[in-house]
């Protein structure tokens, strides 16, 4: 029964994602990673990235003249949409490496689950932030957006993975008596839940930076 919801939900967020895509297609975004953080977020957030994309995302097309009329909370979540999608890209690379490759840290598939694709999250959620921050200055120089992406990024990435590996542990150890493999709908199931929940743990972290003014409201 739970590989019959896990293949539904995965379908759901397929599903939600080209419906994005197609979208986007028609109407793409101004800031060019857009394009990729709505189809990534579909993917986990499924109906509710749906509708926070025609709600918040379509504001922000280039082609389409609509008033920018969204509230702080609004402008919170699409910021941690922005962060959640890089940090989810980097974590849905690093599962296969580790998989096909059968690294082991301290006797553990999940600690090397952890080391591979935190380095992979981090690196991939600093590419997604530069090229939000570097486009809008450019006159500052790529160092100087480097070091702004690592300032903006690296706390609120952090917070993300918090809640993501938690909850890759209570499966590891507490849910199942043997853990699901990558080749099975029920592990990316359970990355789907997680990739939500690390996005619940990121979003006060990204909230409290756009406050502080280190990362800008998006």
């Amino acid at each position: 029964m739970l590989e019959v919801i896990s293949w539904i939900f995965l379908a759901i967020g397929i599903l939600s994602s080209l419906i994005i895509v197609i979208d986007i297609i028609r109407h793409p975004q101004m800031m060019a990673i857009m394009n990729l953080v709505w189809p990534l977020n579909g993917w986990f957030f499924g109906p509710f990235a749906l509708w926070a994309y025609f709600k918040w995302g379509r504001l922000k097309a280039k082609n389409l003249d609509k008033e920018d009329n969204r509230g702080e909370g609004a402008q919170v979540f699409v910021s941690t949409s922005h962060c959640a999608a890089g940090c989810s890209f980097g974590d849905a690379v690093g599962v296969p490496i580790v998989a096909l490759t059968g690294i082991m840290i301290a006797g553990s598939t999940l600690f090397a689950h952890y080391t591979i694709e935190f380095i992979l999250a981090y690196i991939f959620g600093v590419i997604f932030q530069f090229y939000a921050i570097y486009p809008m200055n450019k006159e500052q120089g790529m160092m100087n957006a480097l070091k702004e992406t690592i300032k903006a990024d690296s706390f609120s990435l952090i917070a993300f993975e918090v809640g993501m590996f938690g909850w890759m542990a209570i499966v590891h150890y507490l849910l199942f008596p043997t853990p699901p493999k990558p080749h099975e709908a029920t592990y990316w199931f359970m990355m789907q839940i997680a990739m939500i929940l690390g996005f619940l743990t990121s979003y006060p972290a990204n909230w409290l930076l756009v406050k502080k003014g280190i990362k800008e409201a998006m």
